[in-house]
């Protein structure tokens, strides 16, 4: 299983986790696990993601979660989860 790690940041605002939960339902990217919490106004959420079913590369997916971001005022990230661990190993 090729796992990802999805960021969002950003000031809190209605509909963002439908937003970023949309987008990648219609990548066929299932959400695996999900943490999000409100800090002084500002939105924070963590999701672990599947990408074995993407209809799209990696990049193109980067690229669509960072465009749907700008467009709903927020930071959107994805990061494989390989890399992930990788760069936190000691």
């Amino acid at each position: 299983m090729q796992k990802a790690l999805v960021s969002v940041t950003g000031q809190d605002r209605v509909g963002i986790i439908a937003k970023v939960s949309t987008t990648l339902c219609e990548q066929n990217i299932n959400i695996l696990e999900i943490s999000q919490t409100i800090l002084d106004g500002c939105f924070t959420m963590l999701m672990v993601v599947d990408l074995d079913g993407a209809k799209q590369s990696f990049q193109q997916v980067a690229q669509q979660l960072s465009t749907v971001g700008d467009d709903i005022g927020v930071a959107i990230n994805i990061q494989r989860m390989d890399i992930f661990a990788a760069m936190h190993r000691i």
